[in-house]
């Protein structure tokens, strides 16, 4: 068996992402890995049947061998992936041959990266809502995952010319060009909640070591980073709850608003892995909720996520009253710069 045109392509095309993205390691699995499948593994990604690049198919299988040689069941996939440097295609080869047990349930659920450096782009956002409205903030996330950006506030940042903002342990670098959002406006979040169709339990051993192995693995900072967002909010009094988008959002914007304070819906880089029926009930639930907004208490709907340019992610947003969406600016989908356009 052979795979698909279209499965070869969806790895090639995550090669090139991962090194643009600064992980030669991972692009250079992504590119290796198509020829050396064989058995059940085999079958499963040449059947495929959705949509390979949309799927996120080939980090599927990259989270599922990270998590292999960080568990050191293979001894050779662990000898060639970072710190280690023994011979990659030999350790794939050993890793695709006798643990197709271990990572064949990996492709059955999309990748949770809960890229906390995306808080670098969210904090633009939020800023320039609270400038606009004059306002507390009530945050609701969508797809939050862990909920690591949920907790956007709690970080500190390296903005670069844009300078610093925050003061806490968890240190994000997010470099800001262009005409940015102004970093001394007062931010206050007054409440927060969050819900995903599968929530990482932080607490949780297991589930922890599970979304660490979609971080890649020869991005040191980022891991770092990951485990010190994980450690933050596993102690936070807020936990994400296990809902469909649509029905969360709909529940959510049937309860009347916080007084004097700026509801706002946000989510990064998740809205291409739900249905479209799911997309279309958020977005009238948004209009309707939108419709009854007034200054004393509007809607906010701010998000991050790929659109038909590559390279970055449009951030949008949505302010009612009036409903106009504005293109905030472009953000590079780890986080790692936000190109501002105010």
């Amino acid at each position: 068996m052979t795979l698909p045109l279209a499965i070869e392509e969806a790895f090639r095309r995550q090669a090139e992402a991962c090194e643009a993205l600064g992980s030669p390691l991972t692009a250079r699995v992504c590119r290796l890995v198509p020829g050396m499948l064989e058995g059940e593994l085999l079958r499963r990604i040449a059947d495929w049947p959705g949509e390979p690049v949309a799927d996120a198919l080939a980090l599927r299988l990259c989270g599922g061998l990270h998590a292999l040689a960080r568990d050191g069941r293979s001894p050779a996939l662990t000898a060639a992936y970072p710190p280690g440097a023994g011979a990659l295609e030999a350790g794939l080869a050993e890793a695709l041959r006798a643990h197709q047990a271990f990572l064949l349930p990996w492709l059955d659920s999309a990748p949770q990266t809960n890229e906390v450096a995306r808080s670098g782009v969210l904090l633009g956002g939020a800023l320039e809502i609270a400038r606009r409205t004059g306002l507390p903030l009530e945050l609701l996330e969508i797809g939050a995952s862990a909920g690591l950006n949920l907790a956007f506030d709690r970080y500190s940042y390296d903005l670069g010319a844009a300078g610093r903002w925050g003061s806490a342990r968890v240190a994000i670098a997010c470099e800001w060009r262009g005409r940015w959002p102004d970093t001394s406006t007062p931010l206050s979040v007054i409440a927060r909640a969050a819900c995903d169709r599968a929530p990482v339990p932080v607490r949780d051993r297991a589930a922890r070591a599970r979304m660490l192995a979609y971080v890649w693995a020869d991005q040191a900072a980022r891991l770092a980073r990951a485990e010190g967002a994980l450690d933050l909010v596993a102690e936070a009094p807020w936990a994400v709850e296990e809902a469909d988008a649509a029905d969360w959002v709909e529940a959510r914007l049937a309860t009347p608003p916080l007084p004097r304070s700026v509801r706002v819906l946000m989510h990064s880089i998740m809205w291409q892995y739900m249905p479209p029926e799911t997309r279309e009930r958020i977005r009238a639930a948004m209009a309707q909720a939108g419709a009854g907004a007034t200054a004393q208490a509007p809607l906010a709907w701010l998000r991050m996520e790929a659109d038909r340019s590559r390279g970055s992610a449009a951030i949008l947003l949505t302010l009612w009253p009036g409903g106009e969406t504005q293109e905030l600016g472009r953000g590079d989908f780890h986080g790692r710069w936000a190109d501002w356009a105010l």
